[in-house]
């Protein structure tokens, strides 16, 4: 099934670097996306393909193709030496591979590619997404998730989940990490994603998985790295009262969060905070995720989103509500109290067109989130 927003996507940075990074997590639709852009694929995780990339010159130059997928290129001795021949001595030649993690965690490359390649993150299913498919009911993507398969089945399938779960830990996790005890990490993982979009305490989760704080901060790196978990760090000025260092941390589809929380539908009060969890996948479409933060100050007032485009420019603030008639902005007050300019988005469950009102001084953008995506459209970086 096409996903025209990715397309788009991956063909204007293609037409800008000859090396696409395509990074997902397990079953995103990475190799379907692929398929649809193109050109002659490879699967590297065929002997074949790895002994016929033991040389890459001869490989590319065989290749024949203006455009080469190598799916699974970890499997590759030595990628990063593969994709830099590709870049260098091949330039018209596109590449992309693909991968269940960040480039850089991958010890076979040594060479990132620095200004050679573009990276695009291959998020669950956007409200693009759904409307290509189409999928218009939202708690049926709250419940099922967003990875394709998922949302589109039938039913919720926790056999399913078990089996990606079991597949992320042979062949995504071990490839790349040295973890000891899988009991605790799994449970680490049980308990985080119970809690997915609250306030990360690393000791509050150190006794219950029987292993030092330290342990439980790499663990959460081990989960950023292979794309499971979105770290979400605070934003701050300076200021004497604000959070600058405790982060949330959000599971990588709502999804997952259902299962580990067991739920078997969505109740109202079920829905705050998987809009969160929708809103910021929407987001890490559309920025870089270091552009991504939330607000809090030491009076417990707290800004879900804060997004800052680049050095100097005005921020965004974006509030996630079900319903916009209980929308406080005694917070946001206080935000730009501190960081005054930019835009103040309300994303809402409950409106059928944007609108804007004042709250005091502050001039606030009421948003349907399905229209979120209109209003970010803007902001979209390459």
């Amino acid at each position: 099934m096409d996903r025209p927003y990715w397309l788009t996507r991956a063909r204007a940075l293609l037409d800008d670097r000859s090396v696409l990074w395509l990074s997902g997590v397990r079953r995103a639709g990475k190799t379907t996306l692929c398929h649809s852009l193109g050109g002659r694929y490879f699967d590297c995780e065929l002997p074949r393909v790895r002994r016929a990339l033991e040389d890459p010159e001869l490989f590319f130059r065989d290749a024949g193709s203006a455009l080469v997928v190598l799916d699974e290129v970890h499997r590759l001795m030595n990628p990063s030496e593969v994709l830099k021949i590709a870049a260098d001595h091949f330039p018209a030649t596109r590449v992309v591979a693909t991968g269940s993690s960040t480039l850089a965690a991958r010890r076979k490359f040594r060479d990132t590619l620095a200004g050679r390649k573009h990276t695009l993150w291959l998020v669950p299913s956007i409200l693009a997404d759904l409307r290509a498919f189409p999928c218009t009911d939202l708690n049926r993507r709250m419940l099922h998730g967003g990875l394709p398969p998922f949302l589109l089945a039938e039913t919720v399938d926790d056999d399913a989940w078990r089996e990606w779960i079991d597949s992320y830990w042979a062949k995504d996790l071990q490839e790349l990490f040295v973890v000891d005890k899988k009991a605790a990490f799994i449970r680490f993982v049980e308990l985080l994603f119970r809690q997915s979009g609250e306030l990360f305490e690393a000791t509050a989760l150190a006794g219950p998985c029987q292993v030092s704080r330290p342990t439980i901060q790499h663990y959460l790196e081990i989960l950023e790295t292979t794309l499971l978990a979105v770290v979400v760090r605070p934003f701050s000025g300076g200021g004497a009262a604000e959070i600058k260092a405790q982060p949330k941390v959000y599971a990588f589809d709502t999804g997952l969060a259902c299962y580990f929380r067991e739920w078997a539908n969505i109740r109202p009060d079920d829905r705050g905070p998987l809009l969160e969890h929708l809103v910021l996948n929407e987001l890490l479409a559309a920025m870089p995720r270091e552009s991504i933060y939330y607000w809090r100050d030491k009076q417990k007032r707290q800004v879900d989103f804060v997004t800052k485009p680049g050095r100097g420019a005005p921020v965004t603030a974006i509030e996630c509500k079900v319903n916009s008639a209980r929308f406080d902005p005694a917070a946001l007050r206080a935000f730009r109290a501190l960081h005054p300019g930019g835009k103040n988005l309300v994303v809402c469950l409950d409106l059928a067109a944007p609108y804007s009102a004042r709250a005091g001084d502050l001039e606030i953008r009421y948003v349907p989130f399905d229209h979120l995506d209109t209003e970010l459209e803007g902001r979209i970086v390459p």
